[in-house]
């Protein structure tokens, strides 16, 4: 069964800006909470599916790559599917968006609502790099090594954060739920506990390296696998190579944001490499063989007698692999016939001369503009 578009599931317009996007699965959201709906087995269905599909379009990222490639291209791209398992998932994720209203209040906000203790461990955050790669690497693939900087682990307190000899103790706020309510006249709101940030624990004693954070940065080498022919601003994610979480909390992920420099001979165009080479009048008139260069070389290409400047000739198959496995791009080859802006006392007898010539044996081309042109000026009266 095809899946449903994900602007269709939220009710929004494929050019609806951020806010209205957030107001809609806010709505929905709380139309079709399960805790809202007992009895209806489809409700936590509906949930999870406009969760999915917020997931995506409230990132700038996501959004981006689902409105290129839509849903297969997403999952070709790197694209795993939802961060999430459940609706107390869903709610730790988006919790932000209900903050002050009935929802938060009524359903419980998540893990609270069922009177379980906050999960011990933060996740580490998401980091994004650039990877910037030749037209050259782009066609032939590979692998690429980067460095960057991110959270580590800190070896002294082995990622607890705490000093050694000590440990992380329930936090005395919240008592450990990683949440505080606070009454607002009839309504009971609940909020991210400020002593622990949620976390339901606390160092007393906190490690003099990490200062309690449990990771500390550190600088570190990773090699990406290159796909051949990927596009300027595709991503590359590599799962858990993000920061390291914090006493047991799972690593973020890592996106490689693909940048393509400039080439000083091509242009893309999809999977088709443009290249323009300049002739000679006399070598466009009479034909020649000439060198050019290639993604992966040089190539000997004949220019047949006659060419005209702007025409194309193609060379199959030297241009990019496609991304998606669809065979291979052909590189276009513009001639661009090149006229002497000085001429020399020779230069100028012969062209004098092959203009007398051509006079007398207008080409086909001009015979029929000069046509065009006398009935355009009959027709206008002039």
């Amino acid at each position: 069964m095809a899946q449903r578009d994900y602007y269709d599931i939220l009710g929004v317009a494929k050019e609806s800006p951020l806010d209205d996007i957030k107001k809609a699965y806010r709505k929905l959201a709380l139309k079709n909470h399960p805790d809202k709906n007992p009895g209806d087995s489809g409700a936590e269905a509906r949930f999870k599916e406009i969760s999915e599909a917020y997931e995506v379009l409230s990132d700038p990222d996501k959004r981006r790559l689902y409105d290129q490639y839509g849903h297969e291209g997403m999952r070709a791209r790197g694209y795993s599917g939802p961060s999430f398992s459940s609706v107390e998932d869903i709610f730790s994720q988006f919790g932000d968006i209900f903050e002050g209203s009935l929802f938060e209040s009524f359903f419980g906000g998540g893990g609270r609502r069922s009177g379980r203790k906050a999960r011990q461990g933060r996740e580490g955050a998401d980091l994004r790099v650039r990877v910037e790669l030749t037209f050259e690497e782009v066609a032939a693939g590979g692998t690429k090594t980067i460095e960057l900087k991110r959270q580590a682990r800190c070896d002294e307190c082995r990622g607890s954060g705490a000093k050694t000899g000590t440990g992380v103790e329930t936090c005395p706020t919240c008592g450990g739920y990683g949440q505080v309510e606070q009454s607002q006249g009839f309504i009971r709101l609940r909020r991210a506990c400020p002593h622990c940030g949620g976390e339901g624990v606390h160092c007393p004693s906190p490690c003099s390296r990490c200062r309690g954070e449990g990771a500390v940065a550190q600088k570190r080498e990773i090699t990406v696998r290159i796909p051949p022919g990927v596009h300027e601003g595709n991503q590359i994610r590599l799962s858990g190579e993000g920061n390291e979480g914090v006493r047991g909390g799972a690593a973020g992920d890592l996106y490689c944001l693909i940048q393509i420099k400039p080439h000083e001979f091509f242009e893309r165009y999809n999977d088709d490499v443009v290249c323009e080479v300049p002739v000679l009048v006399a070598e466009a008139a009479l034909g020649t063989r000439t060198d050019v260069p290639t993604l992966r070389g040089s190539a000997k290409v004949t220019i047949p007698p006659g060419t005209q400047s702007g025409e194309v000739l193609r060379l199959k198959g030297q241009g990019f692999p496609n991304l998606d496995g669809f065979g291979t791009g052909d590189q276009l080859i513009k001639v661009v016939v090149e006229v002497p802006r000085k001429l020399n006392p020779r230069m100028r007898e012969i062209f004098e001369e092959l203009r007398h010539l051509e006079s007398e044996h207008s080409n086909q081309t001009r015979s029929r503009f000069l046509e065009k042109l006398k009935k355009y000026f009959k027709g206008s009266g002039s």
